[in-house]
């Protein structure tokens, strides 16, 4: 029955949380967060907060919370970082918004862990641990996007290129490229089309693009294009050496990951399966691993052994991160 009861509160709490992510979506009704779609820089905060006091009819008190958090971090170094990794992964949030989402997975961690275990203890060590769950989340749809970009890549430089030689403007085969091909790629180049009607130069809008997609293959694409746009020269047979380039990248770190991939597998379990053991003794019995930790010169094993795991962790990343 505790068990039970611990589960049942458990999915109450997330559906009250994916309920609040819901309710902090931007309005599509206003028009300041469906300009801030089209502008390729991270919103101010006095914006933020106008989009905010628009939505305060239909959700006053997730709105009050939020308004309250976008206060707090204003101007913030960290809220600018925050900013950039939510933009790279393409997810519709404010900085206010992701820092509630982060509250409420820690408060629901804390329950459940409190509830299933019955140490306060416990659950304050699984609510420090579910803080770092949703950048986890957010830096992982950031790079599996970064990825499926740079797949896309020499693909689209090669649109491009034909483009061109069949007599189109650099926007217009970028045009084709927004229309033609699935995201990320095509919504990105929608967004750099969107933000040269808008008045940007397409400079600029590319500059833009390579904040987004933090990519080096579409940065020696972009500082191609501003270098004949600055000097002249031939574009369509310089993205055509590019996509050489970038092709013969991919293939390689394709087999690169392939051939490590056993190594690279292995190192997660490795060091899983200790914290893993870990977390399950501390929700079933926490008293009898909580005797590691407590004063004498026996703490060190814990200590060591997570030293130990760290090391070994990056140790295995180091070997088999190849760069190409």
């Amino acid at each position: 029955m505790p068990l039970l009861l611990s589960l049942t509160v458990f999915l109450a709490l997330m559906v009250a949380v994916v309920g609040l992510m819901w309710a902090l979506q931007p309005s599509r009704g206003s028009l300041a967060a469906r300009m801030l779609r089209y502008g390729s820089r991270q919103p101010s905060w006095s914006e933020l907060a106008d989009t905010a006091e628009q939505r305060q009819r239909s959700a006053p008190l997730t709105d009050a919370v939020t308004r309250t958090v976008e206060k707090a971090v204003a101007n913030r170094g960290f809220a600018q970082q925050i900013a950039l990794e939510l933009a790279r992964a393409n997810l519709k949030l404010t900085v206010s918004e992701y820092l509630v989402i982060n509250a409420m997975v820690a408060m629901v961690a804390v329950a459940a862990a409190i509830l299933v275990s019955r140490s306060p203890l416990v659950g304050a060590i699984f609510g420090l641990v579910s803080l770092y769950l949703p950048r986890w989340y957010v830096l992982g749809r950031e790079r599996k996007r970064l990825s499926d970009f740079n797949k896309q890549l020499s693909g689209t430089i090669g649109i491009m290129a034909n483009s061109l030689r069949s007599g189109y403007s650099l926007l217009q085969a970028m045009e084709l490229v927004a229309r033609e091909t699935p995201p990320p790629m095509g919504e990105e180049f929608g967004r750099v089309v969107r933000e040269v009607g808008l008045g940007l130069a397409p400079e600029n809008a590319l500059e833009n693009l390579v904040r987004r997609i933090n990519s080096d293959d579409l940065d020696l694409m972009v500082t191609a294009i501003k270098v004949q746009h600055e000097v002249g020269g031939n574009l369509s047979r310089i993205l055509d050496t590019i996509e050489t380039t970038i092709r013969e990248r991919v293939r390689i770190k394709g087999e690169i990951k392939v051939l490590t991939a056993q190594q690279s597998l292995a190192g997660y379990i490795i060091s899983g399966l200790p914290l893993a053991l870990m977390a399950i003794l501390l929700l079933l019995n926490p008293s009898y691993i909580m005797k590691l930790f407590t004063p004498g010169w026996y703490i060190l094993m814990p200590i060591c052994g997570g030293l130990g795991i760290i090391l070994g962790f990056v140790v295995i990343r180091k070997i088999v991160a190849i760069d190409v």
